[in-house]
C-alpha cells in the first residue's frame, strides 16, 4: 500500500531533512543483490526474542571486523552513548494518558514495584549469596541457555495460533453475514418469533466471538443494594442499611453504575452533561528561613530577597540527592535561573548591607539551608503518633471538598487536585532542562472547566482565574501551562473513576479487535520487506520491529527537548549490525531512559537495515528517512480503524498471556499458584521485550531472603533439640541424621544470627515502650520512666545468655507453656510451610530480576485475564492487584467470569 506522501522525496510535511544522505526513492536491484542474498524465511526462525539480559555495560557493543562495512564504518567497535555514563533501567512507563507528572518514581525511596519488596542495603559483612541448593531456589536461574532462546519456539507457535484464529474469526463473521443477508432477502416481513432483530441481522452464538458482546444502548444499572445483600440495622422508624466499610464514605447510597455493560456510553463527543467541582488546592506560600540560616557565598553569609531565597532553598533542600545536584547540567541550569531571579529581586547583600555579585557556582554554599531543612524533616518524623494523626486529619478535612466532583450527578473521585508546588525540574534520564526552576503556578494561569449551571469555585482572595470554560467534550476539570517545557497540565478524574476505566476498557478492546487482523498485517509486512520502493520497504521493516520487539513508534523532538527516539526516528548511530543477523539497539527512549537491546532478526530485515544505513549516511542521519510516525499510523489504520503502533504492545502481551493461561493447570498451594501466574507473566514480559536492568539492591534483597530462610531452618534445628531434650529415645526412633545441623549452618553464621535475633528483640521492646508512652500521653496519663524500659530489656539479655549456654553445652531447653513432642512436631510442620513459601518467593524474585513484570501486568496485559486466573484457580485477586490497582481495574474484576476469553 503506497501513499503518495511516502513516495515523494521527503516533503517538509514529513518533518524529514532533505540533505544528500537521503535514501533513494527506489532500491536498485544491483544494490539489493550486493547487500547480500537473504535466505528465504517465513520470519519465524530464531528472530523475535531478545538475546541479551542484564545491565548495560560500557563496551557492550563489540563489533566484529566483518561488521565494519555493514555499518558503513572502519571502526572495530562502538561504545555506548557518551551521554549515558552508567547503567540506566529500561523504560517501564505507562502508556496511560496520565495528565500530570505523577507517575511512579523509580528511585529506591519511591513507590515500590508491585512485584518487588522495598530495597534493602547489602549486608555490612559483604557475604556472598548462598548457593541455590541452600535456599531451595530452582535451577532455572542457573541455566546457561538464555530463556529468550528457550521461548523462541513458543513465540513462533503462538504467532501461528494467532494467524489461525484470525482467519477463523473472519470466516465465522463472513458466514454469519452471508447467512443473515440470504435470510433477509427471502423474508417478506419481520420475523414473528418473539425476538427482536437488530438491523435485520440475527446474531450467531460463537465461542470465538472476538469482542465483548455489546450491551443494550440504554443505561444499565446494577441491582439496587437490598436487604438480601446488605445487613439492615433495625430501630425506630425506617430500617437503614449498615454502612459497608469497603465503600466510599460518601455516595454509598447510590446504585452502582456498571458502565462496562453499557459500552455505547461516551462513544460520542459529549463526555458529560452536568459537572460540578470545587477547583484546585494550591501549595502553601513560602515561609522565609530564620535570620540565622543563610546561604554563603565565598564563605560569607548573604541576605536574599524571599523569592531568591526560596530558589536557593530548592537546591539546598536536596543536597542529599547527589544524582541531581552533582550533575553538571543540573548545576548549570539551576545557576542560570538563580542568577536571573537575583537580578529581578535586587541581588544579594553581605552582613554589612553591601551588594555581593554571585558569579561562580563553585563559591555557593547551600549547606546551612540543607542542615536547617534536615532538622525540620527529623523533627517532623519524631513527632508522636497522636500528633501525626491529628495533623493528617486536619489536612484531610481541609482537602475533603476537592477530592470528589459530581459528574452527570454521580460522585467521582478526582485524581490530582493539588497544583504542583514550585521546585527544581528533575526530568527523567538525560533531560537537557534538568535543574531549571519550576515557577509557582498562580490562579491567573489556571483555566477551570465546569458545567454552565454549576457555581464556579472562587479563586484565592485577590486573584482571578485565567478563564472559565464549559467544555463538554473534555474530561479535565482544570488546566494550566507549566514554564519548563510549555506542557499543559490537567486535573483529571482518579484512576478508579468511570472515565478512566472506560479509557482502559477501550484500549484493551482495541487490542482484542487487532486479533482479527494480525495475520494479514504480518503477511503484508513480510511481503513488503522486499518491496522495490524504499518508502514501502522502510514501512514494512518498521512494522516488523514494532510488532516483534515492542519498539515505540517515536516522534520528532524540538531543539530544546530531550533527544529521545523511537523506531521511526532511529538515527544511524542508534543501530549496530553484527552479521549474520544480530541487531543492537542503543538509544534514549521514552522519558529519556536508555533502551539497549541485542536481538536476532529475520535475515531480510538485517539486509534492509544495511541498505538503510548505506553510505553516504553517517551519524545523525535517520535510518527510516522516508517514514514518519504519522505515515506509519495512517498505513496501519487501513487494516483497522484506530490502529496505531502502540496497540501492538497491548495485543502481543494480552494474546500471549491468553494462550499461556488457556493451557495452564495451576495446582498446589496459593503461593504455588501465584508463582505459576508469575511464570506466565514472565514469559509474556520476555516474549514482548518488557525488560529492565537488575536493580542495585537485588543482591541485598536476595541475601536478606536467604538469611531469613536459613533462620527458619535454624529454628527447626532448635525445636528438634527441644524434642530430644524431652524424649531422648527419639534419636533412635527418627535416626541421628534427623537431629543434625544443616551443613551450611556453621557456628560462625549461628552466632551472627543469634546476635541479630537479640538485637531484633531489643528494637521491638524499645518500639513497644515508645508506643505505650505515646498512648499514655494521648490519654493524659503519666508516661513510664526509663527504668521501666531497662526492666523490659532484660528479656533480650536473658535470650543472649540462653544462646551462649546452648552454644557451650550443645543442648536446647524446651520453651513454651506445657511443651510436648506433639506440639513441637506441629511447629516443625508450620516452619516447613513457611520455608517452602519463602523459597518460592526467592525463586520468583531471582527469575524476575531482569524482567519488568509490573509493566506487563499493569499496562499491557488485559486485567480481565488476571481476573480469569484468579477465579479459575481460586486465588484471591489481592495476590495480583494492590488496593489501588483493584480500584483502577474494578470494571475488569466485576465484568468477567472464569470462562471469559481475550
Amino acid at each position: 500500500m503506497s501513499s503518495s506522501e511516502d513516495d515523494t522525496p521527503l516533503a517538509k510535511a514529513n518533518g524529514k531533512s532533505t540533505d544528500a544522505s537521503l535514501s533513494e526513492k527506489t532500491i536498485v536491484k544491483s544494490i539489493d543483490r550486493m547487500m547480500g542474498n537473504a535466505t528465504e524465511t517465513n520470519g519465524h526462525t530464531e528472530p523475535g526474542v531478545s538475546v541479551r539480559f542484564g545491565p548495560v555495560q560500557d563496551g557492550d557493543v563489540e563489533m566484529a571486523d566483518a561488521g565494519a562495512d555493514v555499518n558503513g564504518r572502519t571502526l572495530s567497535k562502538r561504545k555506548s552513548r557518551a551521554s549515558v555514563d552508567k547503567p540506566v533501567s529500561y523504560a517501564e512507563s505507562s502508556e496511560d494518558d496520565e495528565p500530570l507528572s505523577k507517575k511512579r518514581r523509580t528511585s529506591a525511596k519511591g513507590h515500590q514495584d508491585p512485584e518487588t519488596d522495598e530495597d534493602v542495603p547489602l549486608a555490612a559483612n559483604g557475604r556472598k549469596l548462598p548457593k541455590a541448593s541452600e535456599t531451595a531456589i530452582g535451577e532455572e536461574s542457573d541455566s546457561d541457555v538464555p530463556i529468550g532462546k528457550k521461548l523462541a519456539k513458543e513465540k513462533v507457535k503462538i504467532e501461528k495460533e494467532a494467524a489461525k484464529e484470525a482467519k477463523a474469526i473472519r470466516k465465522d463473521e463472513a458466514a454469519a453475514a452471508k447467512k443473515s443477508t440470504a435470510k433477509n432477502a427471502k423474508a417478506t416481513k419481520p420475523a414473528t418469533n418473539g425476538k427482536k432483530q437488530t438491523n435485520g441481522i440475527k446474531k450467531e452464538a460463537s465461542d470465538d466471538e472476538p469482542l465483548a458482546r455489546k450491551a443494550p444502548a440504554k443505561k444499565v444499572k446494577a441491582e439496587p443494594k437490598s436487604a438480601s445483600s446488605t445487613p439492615v440495622k433495625k430501630g425506630k422508624g425506617k430500617a437503614t442499611p449498615v454502612k459497608d466499610e469497603t465503600e466510599e464514605p460518601e455516595g454509598d447510597d447510590e446504585e452502582e453504575y456498571r458502565w462496562w455493560e453499557d459500552p455505547m456510553k461516551s462513544d460520542g463527543t459529549i463526555k458529560w452533561t452536568t459537572l460540578e467541582h470545587n477547583g484546585v488546592v494550591f501549595p502553601p506560600p513560602y515561609e522565609p528561613l530564620p535570620k540565622n540560616v543563610k546561604m554563603k557565598y565565598d564563605g560569607v553569609p548573604i541576605t536574599l530577597h524571599p523569592d531568591a531565597e526560596e530558589v536557593a532553598g530548592f537546591f539546598g533542600g536536596m543536597l542529599n540527592s547527589t544524582h541531581n545536584v552533582e550533575n553538571p547540567t543540573f548545576q548549570k541550569n539551576f545557576f542560570m535561573d538563580f542568577q536571573d531571579i537575583l537580578k529581578k529581586t535586587g541581588g544579594a547583600k553581605d552582613p554589612k548591607g553591601n551588594p555581593v555579585q554571585i558569579k561562580e557556582f563553585s563559591k555557593c554554599d547551600f549547606k546551612p539551608i540543607f542542615e536547617y531543612y534536615e532538622a525540620q524533616r527529623a523533627a517532623k518524623k519524631a513527632l508522636p503518633a497522636a500528633e501525626k494523626k491529628r495533623l493528617k486529619a486536619e489536612k484531610d478535612e481541609a482537602e475533603a471538598p476537592y477530592q470528589y466532583c459530581l459528574w452527570d450527578g454521580r460522585k467521582q473521585r478526582v485524581g490530582n487536585f493539588r497544583v504542583e508546588p514550585p521546585s527544581l525540574f528533575r526530568g527523567r534520564g538525560e533531560h537537557p532542562k534538568t535543574g531549571r526552576v519550576k515557577t509557582r503556578v498562580q490562579p491567573e494561569q489556571i483555566t477551570i472547566n465546569i458545567g454552565k449551571e454549576a457555581p464556579v469555585p472562587p479563586p484565592p482572595e485577590g486573584h482571578r482565574w485565567k478563564e472559565v470554560k464549559h467544555d463538554q467534550e473534555g474530561t479535565w476539570l482544570a488546566m494550566w501551562q507549566e514554564n519548563i517545557n510549555g506542557n499543559y497540565k490537567y486535573v483529571m478524574l482518579a484512576a478508579n473513576s468511570d472515565i478512566k476505566g472506560q479509557s482502559d476498557y477501550k484500549k484493551f478492546e482495541k487490542a482484542r479487535e487487532l486479533k482479527k487482523h494480525i495475520d494479514r498485517i504480518r503477511k503484508d509486512y513480510q511481503k513488503n520487506l522486499k518491496h522495490e520502493l524504499m518508502a514501502e520497504r522502510q514501512k514494512a521493516t518498521a512494522v516488523y520491529l514494532i510488532d516483534q520487539f515492542a519498539l515505540r513508534a517515536g516522534n520528532e523532538k524540538g531543539e530544546d527537548e530531550a533527544e529521545t527516539v523511537g523506531c521511526c526516528s532511529l538515527k544511524y548511530e542508534n543501530v549496530t549490525l553484527k552479521p549474520p543477523n544480530k541487531v543492537i539497539f542503543d538509544f534514549l527512549g521514552k522519558d529519556s531512559i536508555r533502551f539497549y537491546d541485542e536481538v536476532e532478526v529475520d535475515p531480510q530485515v538485517f539486509k534492509n537495515l544495511k541498505i538503510f544505513k548505506k553510505p553516504p549516511k553517517k551519524d545523525g542521519d535517520e535510518i527510516f528517512d522516508r517514514l514518519t510516525t504519522t505515515a506509519l499510523n495512517k498505513h496501519l489504520s487501513n487494516y483497522m480503524q484506530g490502529l496505531t503502533a502502540k496497540v501492538f504492545r497491548t495485543y502481543n502481551a494480552s494474546y500471549t498471556m491468553a494462550r499461556l493461561l488457556k493451557d495452564m493447570n495451576a495446582q498446589g498451594s496459593i503461593p504455588e499458584k501465584v508463582k505459576a501466574y508469575n511464570d506466565a507473566n514472565r514469559k509474556v514480559a520476555i516474549l514482548c521485550n518488557h525488560k529492565r536492568t537488575v536493580a542495585a539492591g537485588h543482591a541485598g534483597q536476595m541475601e536478606k531472603l536467604s538469611d531469613r530462610i536459613k533462620g527458619l531452618r535454624y529454628q527447626k534445628w532448635r525445636i528438634k533439640q527441644m524434642m530430644l531434650n524431652l524424649e531422648p529415645s527419639l534419636k533412635k526412633k527418627k535416626g541421628a541424621k534427623f537431629f543434625e545441623l544443616d551443613e551450611d549452618l556453621d557456628m560462625e553464621w549461628i552466632k551472627e544470627h543469634q546476635a541479630f535475633l537479640v538485637e531484633e528483640q531489643r528494637q521491638k521492646i524499645k518500639k513497644k515502650f515508645e508506643k505505650d508512652n505515646e498512648k499514655l500521653a494521648a490519654e493524659g496519663e503519666k508516661e513510664m520512666k526509663p527504668k521501666e524500659l531497662d526492666e523490659r530489656l532484660k528479656a533480650a539479655d536473658e535470650l543472649q545468655k540462653k544462646f551462649a549456654k546452648e552454644n557451650k553445652t550443645g543442648k536446647v531447653e524446651p520453651e513454651g507453656k506445657g511443651p510436648t513432642v506433639e506440639k513441637f512436631e506441629a511447629n516443625l510442620a508450620k516452619l516447613d510451610q513457611r520455608i517452602e513459601t519463602m523459597s518460592l518467593q526467592a525463586e520468583d524474585k531471582e527469575n524476575n530480576k531482569e524482567v519488568a513484570l509490573g509493566t506487563s501486568k499493569i499496562n499491557y496485559i488485559d486485567p480481565r485475564l488476571t481476573v480469569v486466573f484468579s477465579k479459575k484457580f481460586n486465588v484471591p485477586i489481592e495476590k495480583f492487584f494492590s488496593k489501588t490497582l483493584r480500584e483502577k481495574f474494578d470494571w475488569a474484576i466485576k465484568s468477567v467470569d472464569e470462562n471469559w476469553e481475550f
